[in-house]
């Protein structure tokens, strides 16, 4: 099993049920015109806690992996 390298994760970004973008960490910041550590912000906890803190959070910008751990 190989060890996929941090830019090589797929990611999906959505904003609240709206599918946006598919690719890598990078495609999607290029995509977004945002840098790569922007990204992998919105795919913390602290974001995800950031959000349930605000009053209006439906249409907020999500990023979820794609690319499975099991992969052999």
């Amino acid at each position: 099993m190989t060890k996929k390298r941090a830019k090589d994760i797929e990611v999906a970004i959505y904003k609240g049920d709206t599918f946006l973008f598919a690719g890598t960490i990078e495609e999607c910041a290029a995509h977004r015109n945002v840098k790569p550590d922007t990204i992998r912000f919105y795919m913390t906890k602290a974001y995800q806690r950031k959000l349930a803190k605000r009053k209006r959070s439906r249409d907020t910008i999500q990023v979820i992996r794609l690319d499975d751990d099991d992969d052999e």
